[in-house]
C-alpha cells in the first residue's frame, strides 16, 4: 500500500504570478453598494491598494476603479463575487487591455528659505505640475500622472520635508481604440 502511495506522482499545480490588476465595475449607484463591495474583499482576505468611486454621465450609475495585487486566480474569483452582487452592471480585469490611467495628488512641501522654494517650483515645472496654494513655509502641489509620476516627484522634493501628501487612487479607463474590443 505504502509503495502504491509513493509511486503516485503528485500533480503540481502551476505556478502563478503575483501582479498588479485593476478592475473597472460599474454599479448602480445605491446606498451601501461600496460597503458591500469593500466587504466582499475584506471578508475574503483581498487587500485593496487603491479604490475609486464616481458617478458616470449616466443617472444613478457609478463607476469604481479597484486596484488589487493577486494572481490570475484571486483576481477571477474577486470578479466572479463582484458579478453577484445585485447592484453590478459590468465588471472587467483591463490590466492586460489598452488603458488610460491618471491620479491626482495634493502634496504639501516645506519651503521655509528661498532656495528651496527655486528648488521646488524647478520640479513643478518639470513633473507639469502646479503650485495651487503658498503660505510663508509651504507650498501646496497639485500633480496628476501615473504611479510612476507621482511616485516619483514624492520621492524628489521628500528631502525637503513632505507635510501632508493626499493621493485620490487610480482612475482607468479603455482606450477609445479598444471600446469595440471591450466595453465597460
Amino acid at each position: 500500500m505504502r509503495e502504491e502511495i509513493k509511486s503516485l506522482k503528485i500533480r503540481q499545480m502551476p505556478e502563478t504570478t503575483v501582479r498588479r490588476h485593476v478592475i473597472a465595475v460599474r454599479v448602480q449607484h445605491n446606498v451601501g453598494v461600496l460597503s458591500r463591495i469593500t466587504g466582499l474583499f475584506a471578508g475574503r482576505g483581498y487587500n485593496i491598494e487603491s479604490l475609486t468611486v464616481g458617478q458616470t454621465h449616466e443617472p444613478n450609475i457609478a463607476r469604481i476603479t479597484i486596484v488589487v495585487n493577486g494572481d490570475e486566480r484571486v483576481v477571477e474569483q474577486i470578479i466572479k463575487q463582484l458579478r453577484k452582487l445585485i447592484e453590478t452592471l459590468k465588471v472587467r480585469d483591463i490590466t492586460d487591455v489598452p488603458h488610460i490611467e491618471r491620479e491626482l495628488a495634493l502634496i504639501k512641501i516645506h519651503t521655509a528659505d528661498s532656495s528651496v522654494r527655486d528648488e521646488v517650483m524647478r520640479l513643478v515645472n518639470i513633473f507639469r505640475a502646479k503650485v495651487i496654494d503658498v503660505s510663508p513655509d509651504t507650498y501646496t502641489v497639485e500633480i496628476t500622472g501615473d504611479q510612476d509620476k507621482i511616485n516619483a516627484f514624492i520621492d524628489l522634493v521628500r528631502p525637503f520635508g513632505l507635510k501632508d501628501v493626499s493621493r485620490t487612487g487610480v482612475l482607468a479607463v479603455v482606450r477609445e481604440s479598444q471600446k469595440d474590443k471591450v466595453e465597460i
